[in-house]
């Protein structure tokens, strides 16, 4: 059974930093992309970032220049890096990959959000 584990959200001020982490693990032959989603309060779930097992990667507008977001292929794990948080980017931040598990086909997954907080 694939799962993805995310880590690193919190509380932080206007102009710091935070480092996410997801882990996929279980009976994994392969992922395509891997990427974070946020949720902020009455809003709609949105992309940050994704990036391909090559590495191509594509932000949204809104955190270009601020998030990076990289990846391990060899321990299947995604970060994003966020620096000169805004109170804006305040959400819920979720992982997301497109895995083909053993014996199964491609599929997408989802970790189960962390909760990340900036204040002004």
């Amino acid at each position: 059974q694939v799962q993805l584990v995310e880590s690193g959200g919190g509380l932080v001020q206007a102009g710091g930093s935070l480092r996410l982490s997801c882990v996929a693990s279980g009976t994994i032959i392969s992922i395509h992309y891997m990427g974070w989603y946020r949720q902020a309060p009455g809003k709609t779930r949105e992309l940050v970032a994704r990036s391909t097992h090559a590495g191509d990667t594509n932000y949204a507008d809104s955190v270009k220049g601020r998030f990076t977001i990289t990846r391990d292929n060899t321990k299947n794990t995604v970060y994003l890096q966020m620096n000169s948080l805004k109170p804006e980017d305040t959400a819920v931040y979720y992982c997301a990959a497109n895995i083909r598990p053993v014996g199964g086909a491609w599929n997408n997954y989802w970790g189960q959000g962390t909760p990340v907080t900036v204040s002004s």
